[in-house]
């Protein structure tokens, strides 16, 4: 495999310069649907069947299409037969006219342009180790199936759906965002939950009569510090208070504002302790006269480290010894469609893309020298997971 992934580096490079001149930001579904029709046609190529499922507006906002490509392989689950799931995004964060303001380009060992590394390096490394598999003959699995999502880098508000029941009944899942810059995989990722709180008060005339009003800045501050405060000392659980208004006139007793909290665990156990820590917060306001309103907008949950997902580590560290890699298992903070993936009872393994960095900066970089054996070990992995007869 490594052999045939060296002999197709060319052709890589060659169509990651493809992917990367076009514009697909996750608010270009346009240009997200330019890239599903290009990786569609690749997987039609070699059998598999694709759907393009187009999604309705989230938040107002018009996405891209979900593509889901699915093949049969020649084991049925009865024979030992394993069905994986394949994940990956074709969305980047960057606006329309960042590929032409900075084309793909190769210095040295690097290759650089929006979406390099993340994510339209792992997801071509993904299609050129199922192209490697077709041309082997390799199909002892029951299901190959390969998401590509259009809104990975806003949450995935409105592709979720299609990821959770694209994930139902799935035995393996490996998620090609790429490897961390030392080499590591990643085995888990912290799940997030997003608030909106809202502090009511009384507006009054500030240098007349400011005690008849109840100062919602004033509560709003005194929740910043409880809340910030509410950070677990182990790092379990972390709180961001990111955004804070307050208020329209200085001579006005503020009688509004409202506060935007982030938090992140590795469990859902310290997502709900933090919910119940910011409810009895709320419940507590520190100006007479105030109240609070909590409102949970969002929550994605984590991806743990599993006694199953460290299954899938161990064949890959097997299948990465054969090839000359040596590989960590890393633990994240940022979050992706494997978490929604996770969250439904899959095994997960992601960073199985190329080595890269830099990501959502112009700066992002993909080695590569790290191509061709990440490659190979995305296409051993597959092989060694599809078949339980094999261990």
């Amino acid at each position: 495999m490594l052999a045939q992934a060296e002999a197709r580096l060319d052709g890589y490079l060659r169509d990651l310069a493809e992917l990367v001149s076009i514009d697909s930001g996750s608010y270009s579904p346009d240009g997200v649907n330019l890239v599903a029709e290009w990786t569609a046609a690749r997987l039609e190529a070699i059998g598999f069947a694709t759907q393009r499922i187009a999604l309705p507006p989230a938040h107002g906002d018009r996405s891209g299409d979900v593509l889901v490509a699915r093949n049969a392989g020649r084991l049925s689950q009865a024979d030992g037969g394993r069905r994986i799931l394949l994940a990956a995004h074709m969305d980047t964060v960057f606006e329309d006219g960042t590929a032409a303001a900075r084309p793909f380009r190769i210095a040295g060992s690097l290759a650089h342009g929006p979406g390099a590394s993340d994510d339209k390096g792992g997801l071509l490394a993904g299609l050129t180790a199922l192209e490697i598999l077709h041309a082997a003959g390799l199909d002892d699995y029951a299901e190959v199936v390969f998401l590509a999502t259009p809104d990975e880098e806003i949450g995935s508000p409105a592709s979720r759906p299609v990821t959770e029941r694209t994930a139902h009944g799935m035995h393996y899942a490996l998620a090609l965002e790429c490897a961390r810059e030392n080499g590591d995989l990643v085995v888990a990722r912290k799940g997030v939950a997003d608030y909106l709180l809202r502090v009511t008060g009384r507006a009054a005339h500030a240098g007349i009569e400011p005690e008849r009003g109840a100062n919602a800045a004033l509560a709003a501050a005194h929740l910043v510090l409880a809340l910030e405060g509410l950070d677990d000392d182990g790092g379990d659980v972390t709180v961001n208070v990111g955004v804070v208004r307050a208020g329209s006139r200085a001579n006005i007793v503020c009688p509004e504002a409202e506060l935007r909290v982030e938090v992140r665990s590795p469990t859902a156990a310290g997502l709900d302790r933090a919910r119940a820590a910011i409810e009895a917060a709320a419940a507590r306001p520190t100006v007479p006269g105030t109240t609070v309103q909590v409102q949970e907008l969002e929550v994605c949950p984590p991806m743990p480290d599993t006694p199953a997902s460290r299954r899938i580590f161990a064949h890959a560290l097997r299948a990465g010894q054969q090839l000359g890699l040596s590989m960590g298992a890393a633990a994240t903070g940022g979050v992706g469609d494997a978490n929604l993936i996770a969250g439904c009872g899959v095994p997960v393994l992601d960073g199985l893309g190329p080595v890269g960095g830099a990501d959502h900066s112009p700066e992002e970089w993909l080695d590569v020298t790290s191509v061709p054996a990440r490659i190979a070990l995305l296409a051993s992995l597959i092989a060694r997971l599809g078949d339980a007869r094999t261990g």
